[in-house]
């Protein structure tokens, strides 16, 4: 039907309309400029099979991936909400690598934002199908057999935090404004606000979960910190909007993410550990450990990630909101 040779396409025109001869005549400017021959291609896509749904998702790959400890069946159950919500965090993280590449218009900014609150508000909505979905008895049951695994371990809800703001606002509370934000990234990482929160509860000292953790992940973090140090969305915002004209829905927005991330996420949480780990008077500790009483409620935190957008009275109350609506429905 057509041969190309020296940059000429020579076509039987029976049923090749213009635009076809066109998008030909692209397709030969695009591989004759990498030295390629437009035909070699053009046959590679003869031969090669259809794609299919399942083989684009790798579907038979995705559902082999839950491989439940007991025969507890809803075990599955928590397998599965666990992998959604670290695909929903690389959808989060995806728009962050976005947006901290510049240039980056204000739109783009916003658009990016959105899709971030939307991302949370599904983890966070997702939290009750989880708890519907699986018995308290079950779990606690299956929960042993998982240890020293936890949820704690999410790097990339790390990545996350990290890449939202800088270090010395996810230290912890008490240390925070006496460092140095200065100080080596490796020396800050000893500080963040997350670590205090797997300690065993008797003695005070780092669990088996935090130091596997820090043996696979540190360096990584350290890094990312690094990495991020002037690309942050906090650095994005501050380099280049917070200076001049400000648009109210940005910082709407800025602060949407801030209280999806630092108040509802971990309440989230808090309010499920309180219905699967509370047993009459006795607080059990979450798994691996984690002293969850002390690690996920925000008004012991206190984190920010964009501290300056809040004033002083709603970093005080931090989290009261959430607590006085979902607690006590007011």
């Amino acid at each position: 039907m057509f041969k190309i040779k020296e940059n000429v396409i020579a076509v039987d025109k029976s049923g090749i309309n213009d635009e076809l001869l066109q998008q030909l005549k692209k397709l030969n400017d695009k591989y004759d400029a990498m030295g390629q021959d437009l035909s070699s291609y053009l046959d590679g896509l003869l031969y090669s099979d259809y794609l299919t749904y399942w083989d684009y998702i790798h579907l038979d790959t995705l559902l082999s991936l839950q491989t439940p400890r007991t025969s507890f069946p809803d075990e599955k159950i928590f397998i599965i909400y666990h992998q959604i919500t670290e695909l929903y965090f690389q959808l989060i993280l995806h728009e962050i690598a976005q947006i901290s590449e510049d240039p980056l218009n204000e739109a783009d900014l916003i658009m990016r934002l959105r899709r971030i609150n939307k991302y949370f508000k599904h983890l966070i909505d997702s939290f009750e199908i989880m708890q519907d979905g699986m018995e308290r008895g079950q779990f606690l049951k299956f929960r042993m057999s998982l240890l020293p695994a936890s949820g704690f371990q999410s790097v990339q809800y790390r990545k996350i935090e990290v890449c939202s703001t800088d270090a010395i606002n996810l230290t912890t509370h008490d240390k925070r404004f006496k460092l140095d934000p200065y100080l080596p990234e490796d020396y800050l990482y000893d500080y963040l606000y997350w670590k205090s929160g797997a300690t065993e509860l008797a003695t005070g000292k780092k669990t088996l979960t935090l130091n596997q953790f820090d043996d696979k992940y540190a360096e990584n973090i350290i890094d990312l910190i690094t990495e991020y140090k002037q690309k942050n969305i906090w650095r994005i915002y501050q380099k280049h909007y917070e200076s001049t004209a400000k648009n109210q829905e940005l910082i709407d927005l800025m602060k949407e993410y801030d209280l999806l991330a630092n108040v509802s996420w971990p309440l989230a949480h808090y309010k499920s550990a309180v219905k699967y780990l509370n047993k009459d008077e006795e607080q059990i500790s979450a798994s691996g450990g984690t002293n969850w009483q002390k690690y996920l409620p925000p008004r012991f935190q206190k984190i920010q990630f964009f501290p300056t957008l809040w004033t002083e009275e709603e970093i005080e109350e931090w989290g009261k909101g959430w607590v006085m609506k979902e607690v006590f429905d007011k």
